[in-house]
């Protein structure tokens, strides 16, 4: 495989009170007395236990500043759970030390760029899913994948890319059972290095990139570098992560 491309791209109380008196009937032998039962009372229920749950119904507020500046696809609503399917990218030192040099470089056009905190390949729009869904979801999911091989990926796939269409075929297949929004046409799979806050295509378009891909051909070993495993595809909800493995 040769060295991958490069490529820029465009979640109060009462009292009740119970009580009999029975006298003896005629005739009765003696006279009896039923005694009334102690006054059973209902305590007040304290102010503060009233009111602690009073903000618990508060919607949550999205704050990009928490985000680095990233702004939700669609508005956040208890109960649903944002979820992505994506084969993982386990990265090595040369990886790291490439990275080191293409970010800094990529810098110069556009300050703003911030290295990704992890890598992944996707294989699915982000999509929302009820919670009671998840599960199912998953499981379908796994049978999907369950007679898949192993292949290979680097940043923009040059080997493997129709092993990574028929992964997504059948992920498409389990967005379909469940009503949800299938991957993009003709996709093009790649590993996102950094992103930044709003389009910036344009000034990494032409020169930035043919320089970036000109560090990725010199960088050593490159063609080894930008080579892996992929060995598992993974399912993330919320703050719920399935893995799937590729046999």
């Amino acid at each position: 495989m040769s060295a991958a491309p490069l490529v820029g791209y465009s979640s109060s109380g009462s009292e009740d009170e119970a009580g009999a008196g029975a006298g003896a009937g005629p005739g009765a032998g003696g006279c009896g007395r039923a005694q009334s039962p102690l006054p059973s009372q209902r305590l007040p229920v304290p102010d503060s236990v009233l009111h602690m749950f009073l903000d618990t119904e508060e919607e949550p507020v999205d704050d990009p500043e928490k985000h680095g500046g990233r702004v939700r696809t669609f508005p956040h609503e208890r109960g649903n759970w944002a979820t992505h399917v994506y084969v993982p990218y386990e990265t090595r030192e040369e990886f790291l030390d490439l990275l080191d040099v293409l970010l800094p470089h990529a810098q110069t056009y556009v300050p703003r760029l911030v290295q990704m905190e992890a890598f992944h390949l996707s294989l699915s729009q982000s999509v929302v899913l009820r919670h009671h869904w998840i599960l199912p979801f998953v499981q379908a999911l796994k049978d999907r994948m369950a007679s898949f091989q192993r292949t290979f990926i680097g940043l923009e796939v040059t080997s493997g890319h129709n092993q990574f269409l028929d992964l997504v075929s059948e992920v498409d297949r389990v967005m379909e059972e469940f009503d949800l929004t299938t991957f993009y046409q003709a996709p093009s799979f790649h590993i996102s290095l950094a992103w930044c806050v709003d389009d910036a295509h344009l000034q990494l378009e032409g020169q930035c990139l043919q320089e970036l891909q000109n560090i990725v051909d010199e960088f050593e070993d490159s063609e080894m570098v930008l080579r892996a495993h992929a060995e598992q595809v993974r399912c993330k909800s919320g703050n719920k992560f399935f893995s799937m493995p590729l046999m």
